[in-house]
């Protein structure tokens, strides 16, 4: 009986070697006489069927691995006929060496599952395939699986939707966290797996649905995770029947409104909470502290209301973050007495009072960001007493004292940010050489006192802001051993002495900003060695000497400003290299010719305040460099006054020709061309009467609410961009006569537009190349045509969404974001006087031959508002529907703010190929609002969100565009970059300097 009580144990081999055996025994035995003959058939049919059920688990599992491939070659190698199955790696058998589980998680396991080869293994009941690279769809073979328990398929790239799987109602653990599907979840299945534990459905592209109540059904459930599941509607109440819940999150779902309801009170168990990133409203509910064993609980960026009183019996905290919320009142303090905290996030809210002082001084404290409320009194001190502080962000707050000293000695501290306080007293010193600190920003207080010279062992320091305090003392010398410097502002304060020598030594240098200090002494010549400068202010000091020409090798300078100091000699000729938005040299004592490459109207003023300085150009604003240079340009004069009266004779006779022909050529209805005047802005190889012979309807290729725009080739082959722009009402209108008789109408007919005028006067000073060039512009008593150079591949808008629309790779649209974002800077801060764009748009960024940007129309709709706002009182706003600024719903006031907005707009058009308005983005929503609602903080919906054409090692840095662009379309005003940050921040995405592609391209220094 024995053998037989054995038989389950055996397989194949071990029946032949009992057969062998008995053969081997003596003929007359009791084995060999009675029990092998009757038994021998008996036991040999019973070890071939079990072979046979085992053959099938080996066959079931060959098909499962032929499917896949093993990139690490950790697992498959195993699975061989030389091995027993139940000693595959992964695979665990049960009593009968049956196949109970599949567990390779995070095995580096790629291609399509073969669901029904796995399901065929009847004993089946945990499939762990977790955290690989495995694609295609998960199918209705899974029903099959109908003993199984535990399903792991998280974090993987499966597509299409999730069957349904109703019959699998012995589950306990469901995870599809991470797995790509989409479409409509089958949350119906759900009612039958009343044993399920843990359920994981987050981070899917699901078809929105309410909260699924089939949940609320699962009361065995320890483990919910919802986060980024397309959830909206409101939590329900009956959220609190999951007692047995330890872990609940609902974070990252836009359309999840409503209330914290009072059912979660209930779940006593709760170590960790997420709510964060919803559409939640209301107060915390009263009886939330009963949540005592509470680790993580996180409900930030919310519209959440009230105190955080109901929280102070949370005494198992570790983190807290409630950031971006409307929350107001005090911190309790009891926070103080918290043990376990490490972390603490409470930025953008309303609070007030003092913070515990005692707050963060009993674990190992992490980080504190408290920032952009109105706390008073001093700042905590033992923050870092366990010495683990990394962030200390305390900025825009009403904190009084000083920075206290024991952080002098917080190794560990990445970053310190303390700005726009009324914080007082000197630094302590230690903080200056903290060996982890990266940024340092005390900007907007009340400090005093010296940067010590132990700054140069701050090898990670990259930022250093400390302008509008009271800092004085000299620069110690050692700053530029600081080799990892990007960013020096030292605005406004007190500092005197010389700039160090060796500051040449900072070669990551990218701004420095000294202006308005005490400063004195030379510039020194080796600021020419820091070759990432991008912009240079030393305004406002008693710097004295020559400019170095040395500044004229920096070829990334974009800004240099040494205006109010006390620098002679001539302006060195190297700097005409620079190719500059902003210069400014005035109020020195320069002397000598100013190179004419900087003697331009566009640098107007940059040079006033220096007698001894002189130009060749007299619109430079400066007197000429001789007067025998003034005779003769008065001679040219004379010349050029008599050359245009002949030409207004000509084009007389030319007028009343055109207008006697203007049907037979369907020419532009010139009602009143009798005389054109011309004004040039530069030198021209055409004249009026060759543009407007030109005007005809076969040459019109664009129609805008401010005119039509012509495309002309001149005999010498020259294309131009010709605007016509009537000074009253479109002479095509139905409404015409109605017009013409209102007397508001005729004082508008009767004298030029001022405001056309100041525009035009604007327009002819830009020079830069990625703004259109305006060549001239021709008047006549009512009508205004701008002559534009002309771009062949016509506007962005065209090249992205309309039927003329061509492939462009990431290379390319970066190309074209970079060289917008230098226009508009230039219009913002290179300038005169700076102008707002007012409709940027992709419509109006143009693209030469190499599709090389240029930003048109801008400032036109500004004239056109004022004017039509001479006959109608109604507000216009100025603009396009999806690039207009949210403030415009609220103020009628704008400023380069507005521009930035739309610009992001642009960006997000690049990077993901739509449209600002696509039915999609739903009802009143536009793009912005779009990729707000879809980021989430998840990576994985910024890529999804890249244009799908490009390829896939180019959309790492379409997203870094991306953030830029969530960054310009800020609600607020306020928190929108300048378009000199901007073009900063997308110089640092530049995907060539990233990846190390080596792209050729023409020198961008346009001669004008």
């Amino acid at each position: 009986m024995v053998f037989f009580f054995l038989i389950p144990f055996w397989n194949f081999t071990d029946v032949t070697n009992l057969i062998s055996l008995s053969i081997e025994m003596p003929a007359g035995s009791f084995f060999r006489r009675w029990l092998f003959p009757r038994g021998f058939m008996f036991l040999v049919s019973l070890c071939m069927v079990l072979q046979s059920s085992r053959g099938d688990d080996f066959q079931l599992l060959m098909q499962f691995k032929s499917s896949l491939k093993d990139e690490s070659s950790r697992v498959f190698d195993s699975w061989t006929t030389r091995n027993r199955l139940c000693n595959f790696t992964g695979i665990v058998c049960d009593s009968n060496r049956m196949v109970k589980e599949i567990s390779l998680p995070q095995e580096e396991l790629s291609g399509i599952v073969s669901f029904d080869s796995v399901c065929g293994l009847e004993s089946l009941e945990k499939l762990d395939l977790g955290a690989n690279f495995l694609y295609g769809r998960v199918t209705d073979h899974l029903r099959n699986c109908s003993r199984l328990e535990y399903l792991d398929l998280s974090n993987n790239s499966f597509s299409g939707e999730f069957p349904d799987l109703s019959v699998l109602n012995q589950l306990k653990f469901l995870n599809l966290n991470a797995t790509s599907l989409s479409g409509r979840f089958p949350w119906k299945s759900l009612e039958n797996m009343t044993s399920l534990g843990f359920l994981s459905l987050g981070d899917n592209v699901f078809e929105k649905s309410p909260f699924p109540l089939e949940v609320l059904k699962l009361e065995k459930l320890y483990w919910l995770y919802l986060t980024n599941a397309s959830i909206e509607g409101e939590i329900p109440e009956g959220i609190g029947n999951l007692t047995l819940l330890e872990n609940l999150q609902i974070s990252q779902n836009s359309y999840l409104s409503g209330k914290i309801p009072d059912g979660i009170t209930k779940l006593t168990r709760l170590w960790e909470l997420e709510l964060h990133e919803n559409q939640l409203t209301g107060k915390i509910p009263v009886g939330f502290g009963n949540l005592t064993n509470l680790v993580y609980f996180d409900a930030s960026a919310n519209y959440i209301e009230g105190d955080i009183s109901e929280l102070k019996s949370l005494t198992q905290l570790q983190s807290f973050q409630m950031y971006g919320n409307n929350l107001s009142g005090e911190i309790p303090v009891e926070f103080g007495e918290f043990k376990s905290l490490v972390e603490l996030s409470l930025y953008r809210n309303r609070f007030t009072g003092t913070v515990p002082q005692k707050i963060g001084s009993w674990a190992p404290f992490q980080f504190i960001d408290i920032s952009e409320n109105f706390f008073t009194g001093p700042i905590p001190p033992d923050m870092c007493k366990q010495g683990q502080l990394t962030d200390l962000l305390v900025l825009q707050n009403k904190f009084t004292g000083g920075i206290p000293g024991n952080y002098a000695g917080c190794s560990t501290l990445v970053r310190l940010r303390a700005n726009n306080n009324s914080l007082s007293g000197t630094v302590p010193v230690g903080i200056w050489s903290l060996p982890s600190l990266e940024i340092i920003d005390l900007r907007l207080n009340q400090f005093e006192g010296p940067i010590a010279s132990g700054i140069g062992e701050a090898k990670s320091l990259a930022q250093v802001f400390l302008a509008n305090n009271r800092f004085n003392g000299p620069l110690p010398e050692r700053l530029s051993e600081a080799s990892s410097l990007v960013s020096i502002n030292l605005s406004s304060n007190n500092f005197s002495g010389g700039i160090p020598e060796n500051i040449g030594e900072l070669k990551k240098l990218n701004s420095l900003i000294l202006d308005h200090n005490l400063f004195s002494g030379n510039i020194p010549v080796s600021i020419g060695s820091c070759v990432s400068l991008n912009e240079i202010n030393l305004a406002g000091n008693s710097l004295s000497g020559e400019i170095p020409a040395s500044i004229g090798s920096l070829t990334s300078l974009n800004s240099l400003n040494l205006s109010d100091n006390q620098l002679s000699g001539e302006i060195p000729v190297a700097l005409s290299s620079l190719r500059l938005s902003l210069l400014d040299f005035s109020n020195n004592r320069l002397t000598g010719h100013i190179p004419s490459s900087l003697s331009m109207v566009a640098f107007n003023g940059s040079f006033s305040g220096n007698p001894g300085l002189c130009s060749e150009d007299t619109r430079s604003g400066v007197r000429p460099c001789s007067s025998h240079s003034s005779r003769s340009k008065g001679h040219r004069t004379v010349i050029i006054c008599l050359l245009v009266g002949i030409v207004v004779l000509i084009i007389l006779g030319a007028c009343f020709v055109f207008t006697k022909s203007k049907h037979k050529n369907q020419q532009i209805p010139a009602r009143k061309s009798d005389s054109w005047n011309i004004k040039q802005f530069h030198i021209l190889s055409f004249s009026e009467d060759q543009v407007v012979k030109a005007l005809k309807q076969e040459n019109l290729i664009g129609k805008g609410g401010s005119g039509n725009v012509y495309k002309i080739v001149l005999d010498n082959g020259k294309q131009l961009a010709v605007k016509h722009i009537w000074k009253s009402e479109n002479p095509g209108a139905d409404h015409r006569r109605s017009l013409s008789s209102s007397p508001m109408l005729s004082v508008r007919k009767d004298r030029r537009s001022k405001e056309y005028d100041a525009e035009v006067a604007a327009l002819s000073s830009i020079r830069h190349v990625n703004v259109v060039k305006l060549y001239c512009s021709i008047t006549s008593e009512d009508s205004n045509l701008l002559v534009y150079e002309y771009l062949p591949n016509g506007s962005l808008w065209d090249r992205l969404h309309s039927s003329n629309k061509t492939k462009m790779d990431w290379l390319v649209r970066y190309e074209i974001a970079l060289g917008a974002a230098r226009g508009l800077e230039y219009l913002h801060h290179g300038c005169d006087h700076a102008m707002i764009h007012r409709d940027v748009k992709s419509c109006n960024i143009l693209l030469d031959e190499k599709m090389k940007p240029k930003i048109a129309d801008f400032g036109l709709a500004k004239i056109l508002e004022a004017s039509i706002a001479s006959i109608d009182t109604s507000c216009v706003i100025a603009g396009t529907h999806g690039y207009i600024a949210p403030e415009y719903a609220y103020t009628s006031k704008v400023n380069e703010k507005s521009d930035v907005y739309s610009f992001g707009v642009v960006l997000m058009e690049l990077v993901t190929g739509k449209k600002p308005v696509e039915p999609e983005f739903g009802e009143n929503n536009n793009i912005a609002q779009w990729v707000c609602s879809r980021l989430m903080g998840n990576k994985e919906s910024m890529m999804d969100m890249v244009d799908s054409s490009f390829s896939v090692g180019f959309k790492e840095d379409a997203v870094k565009v991306l953030k830029i662009a969530m960054h310009c379309t800020a609600r607020l005003p306020s928190l929108r970059p300048s378009m000199r940050m901007v073009v900063q921040m997308l110089e640092d995405a530049d995907p060539c300097k990233l990846t190390g592609i080596v792209v050729n391209s023409e020198d961008d220094n346009e001669k004008f």
